[in-house]
């Protein structure tokens, strides 16, 4: 079976640690788009298509929390795992309650990330076949043929 690439937006303002994530999940064939804030992380979702978000809690600036609500409002159907440290447990656990799909502690397993953003994808994947189910039932309704 083919695999299709996720299409996955790491955001992180550790440079370091977004440049070795990305590389690990490119190395399985992902495509790895990256941010170093909230705001950078926003304007790369103007311009591209993206499937999981892995964003970090704690940035300066604007933090994971009020990214990841910029993220469903303006962007719905894209997953975010959150990326926690030690301690903001709780903080993750309220990201899920703002629409997180779930949360990782660092440093995370990679086979862990690897299940998260599978997962992730795949819940993307059946609310957009959802949406695409119902848009072509309101076009047969439109056009008398339902």
């Amino acid at each position: 079976m083919i695999k299709i690439p996720a299409r996955i937006l790491i955001v992180d303002d550790e440079k370091d640690f977004v440049e070795m994530f990305s590389m690990r999940l490119e190395g399985q064939g992902e495509k790895v788009s990256t941010a170093y804030s909230g705001k950078e992380a926003l304007k790369v979702l103007e311009t591209k298509i993206i499937d999981v978000v892995i964003l970090d809690i704690r940035m300066p600036g604007m933090d994971g929390i009020d990214t990841l609500k910029q993220i469903k409002n303006l962007y719905p159907i894209v997953e975010v795992i959150m990326l926690t440290g030690h301690g903001s447990t709780e903080t993750a656990v309220e990201g899920m309650k703002l629409g997180a799909f779930d949360y990782l502690m660092k440093p995370a397993d990679f086979e862990d990330i690897k299940i998260k953003i599978e997962n992730a994808r795949k819940r993307k994947d059946e609310q957009e076949e959802r949406i695409r189910q119902a848009e072509v039932k309101l076009l047969l309704r439109r056009s008398g043929d339902f």
